[in-house]
């Protein structure tokens, strides 16, 4: 694989040279006011892309997968019903985790391509007059098969029954790329990483928390150590870390999250759909499928897009990598050898994106796919020119 070439896998993403720089820092004593200077700003940071005022940010060295476990673990007890939909690999993979640690878990099961039924939610939830579930669990945009289900929606109708039950979202590749509003849509915990819209390497667990989930903690009764979501906050109130930090990641984070406030969250967002759009039309062209069922289900950080039947997606992949240097993500679960997946997240331009496009298509004819060279790279171009009639973007002066 060429380093050369932008990667197209939906996480992890390609990092800007800032962030890199930012990350490689030299040593320094983490229990001096120096990291202070650094943790401070970066879980402000994080706040302000969650668009929240309100919720507490708390940064575990670890993954998005180590973000659920948090999640769970410090909010809830053994034997805890929690209600969930699987609708694709990752939410498939929290249900299983929730299972591990002796959580009950009622799940509701959806085709892979559709999103999160909020009807069904309501329905389950107003059935549960002793109010026995504690939470929801909604993955916001599911990477395995890029949809995006409506988290507002999924809110509207945990008030509609009137239930208690705490909302707890994944947004692992969708945070930091495609707008998420932490307060308005009750969101109790967030769930994100490092290495997908913010830029960064691998190695962070980002979680919002809200004062109702906060409180929650001080009964849940699962066990919890190192990810002891008290402890690191205690730290955090004097300006430190309960254990030795990642100061590196941590000063990355602060830098990428400057950077995306620079750019502006609503122009973050609106670059996102734009990218996601000319590929969606590239798609078009080529005379595929999404797995999305749906344009409203569309995602605006990944592509999940289906080969024809007999033929082996896997192939590829694999070719793109070994002919090309170019990295694809490959199908999960349900869509293994199915569909292949084009990761259009972080640091991502127009012109990158039809890279990928073109390098997809050369691909697909080497294995005798009948895609005509150029199509889908004209249909991306056409969305893409600045002053096109899919471009909101002003001609450049």
């Amino acid at each position: 694989m060429s380093t050369q070439n932008p990667i197209f896998i939906p996480g992890p993403t390609n990092i800007p040279e800032a962030l890199r720089k930012a990350v490689d820092m030299p040593t320094i004593d983490h229990r001096s006011p120096l990291f202070a200077e650094i943790l401070g700003p970066a879980l402000c940071g994080v706040k302000k892309v969650l668009k929240s005022e309100q919720a507490e940010v708390i940064v575990f060295p670890a993954t998005g997968t180590g973000g659920w476990e948090a999640a769970i673990s410090n909010a809830l007890s053994p034997g805890d019903k929690v209600l969930a939909t699987r609708n694709g690999m990752f939410s498939h993979r929290w249900i299983d985790m929730c299972r591990r640690h002796g959580l009950d878990v009622i799940v509701i099961p959806r085709e892979w391509g559709e999103g999160i039924p909020a009807d069904r939610i309501e329905e389950i939830l107003a059935a549960d007059g002793s109010h026995r579930i504690r939470a929801v669990l909604a993955t916001h945009n599911e990477a395995a098969t890029g949809v995006r289900s409506d988290i507002a929606a999924v809110r509207r109708a945990i008030d509609a029954a009137m239930h208690p039950a705490m909302l707890f979202v994944d947004g692992v590749s969708s945070i930091g790329s495609m707008d998420f509003r932490m307060d308005e849509w009750g969101v109790d915990i967030a769930v994100t990483g490092s290495q997908k819209g913010f830029m960064l390497p691998p190695g962070l667990a980002i979680l919002g928390i809200s004062p109702k989930a906060m409180q929650a903690m001080s009964e849940a009764g699962l066990p919890r150590t190192y990810f002891d979501i008290r402890d690191m906050a205690a730290a955090y109130a004097a300006g430190g870390f309960p254990y030795t930090p990642p100061v590196g990641l941590l000063n990355g984070l602060r830098s990428a999250t400057e950077m995306l406030l620079a750019e502006g969250l609503e122009n973050v967002f609106e670059r996102h759909h734009r990218i996601a759009e000319g590929i969606r039309r590239a798609v078009g062209a080529w005379g595929l499928q999404l797995c999305a069922m749906r344009p409203e289900l569309y995602s605006d950080t990944v592509s999940a897009i289906r080969v024809p039947d007999g033929f082996d997606a896997n192939r590829l992949v694999a070719h793109a990598l070994n002919a090309y240097g170019v990295s694809f993500g490959t199908g999960l679960g349900e869509l293994a050898g199915k569909a292949f997946r084009i990761g259009h997240l972080g640091s991502l331009t127009e012109t990158m994106a039809l890279s990928g496009i073109a390098a997809a298509e050369m691909v697909m004819a080497d294995l005798g796919l009948p895609v005509r060279l150029g199509s889908g790279v004209a249909a991306a171009q056409e969305h893409y020119l600045c002053g096109g009639t899919g471009n909101s973007r002003q001609k450049a002066a």
